[in-house]
């Protein structure tokens, strides 16, 4: 148990390393929006286009992987909605936010490093494979079911929808390093050397900058708002997903190598994501805001016991 909390705490202690330095005052904010700027617009999007490009994406796009993850994610999604609207009297609109943060889990920042300490660089290939749908999948449901909550309330037509889900999805850099990166692979263009391992150095520097930004962005969130809510999206995120996960993982027999990375993606906190989509929509901001700082917390312990039946 010991090995495996001295495997995932570094990337924690990155992370608590932002925080602190943040909250000190010796790093500024404008200083966070500039890392998490370069992390999230460039690092990232080099991160992604290279492991796009490289992967054999037959082997890691699979229908098994996708429906273990997905389906705790969509499991996740439906019990913050409905336990938001009928247990807790929220507004639909504010439901739709708290169930967003159930289902957008933060697989990149978190996932992909701790599966690489857990179980080597080696086997984060069905990481990058829920990666290149996540954002596309969550987007379609989160965006999909607001714009219809407010087209009702507002009396007016859906004819937009499909325009903001698209435009929602296709300014995001990390996107478009995705969907080049799946280009290049599968028309085999090749990339000069000399770009290639430009894009290398860019990359290697994604994960410590965005751990150390996404700190800093955390140390602007406070714990407020209603704290039934706050947990029921912790437990949605941090329990409720991964073990649907697993069952449905066992279910269909997904090999052990993506069984670990759907299992440890799925364990994470909500993603920053949650938070723009709630800023995007006016609606349950303290909550999803408070419900990323906890569950960010809290995932250094949980996810030690998920590893831990893993290992």
């Amino acid at each position: 148990m010991l090995d495996v909390l001295n495997t995932i705490l570094p990337v924690f202690v990155v992370v608590g390393f932002g925080y602190l330095a943040t909250s000190r005052g010796l790093f500024s904010e404008s200083a966070v929006d500039g890392l998490m700027t370069f992390a999230q617009s460039f690092a990232i999007p080099a991160l992604l286009f290279r492991a796009m490009s490289t992967l054999d994406l037959g082997s890691i796009l699979t229908l098994p992987l996708f429906l273990t993850y997905y389906g705790g994610a969509t499991a996740s999604f439906l019990a913050a909605l409905l336990g938001a609207r009928f247990l807790l009297g929220r507004p639909w609109t504010d439901s739709i936010a708290i169930g967003f943060a159930g289902l957008f889990a933060n697989g990149l920042l978190l996932g992909v490093p701790v599966t690489e300490r857990a179980f080597g660089p080696d086997a984060t290939a069905g990481n990058f494979g829920i990666i290149a749908v996540n954002s596309a999948y969550c987007y379609t449901i989160g965006i999909t079911m607001m714009e219809t909550v407010l087209a009702r309330q507002s009396g007016g037509t859906m004819r937009n929808l499909p325009g903001r889900v698209l435009k929602a999805m296709f300014r995001n850099n990390m996107i478009i390093g995705i969907l080049a990166g799946i280009a290049v692979n599968l028309t085999g263009l090749p990339i000069p050397e000399f770009f290639g391992d430009s894009l290398d150095l860019i990359a290697r520097a994604a994960l410590p900058a965005a751990l150390f930004g996404l700190g800093g962005v955390l140390c602007n969130y406070r714990p407020e708002g209603d704290l039934r809510a706050i947990a029921l999206i912790v437990v949605c995120s941090l329990l409720l997903h991964p073990a649907t996960s697993w069952g449905i993982g066992l279910a269909v027999g997904l090999p052990t190598p993506a069984f670990r990375s759907a299992i440890v993606m799925a364990a994470m906190a909500p993603g920053v994501n949650t938070y723009i989509f709630a800023n995007l929509y006016g609606v349950g901001k303290r909550v999803v805001a408070s419900s990323i700082l906890i569950g960010t917390a809290l995932s250094l312990f949980t996810s030690w016991a998920w590893l831990a039946l893993l290992h």
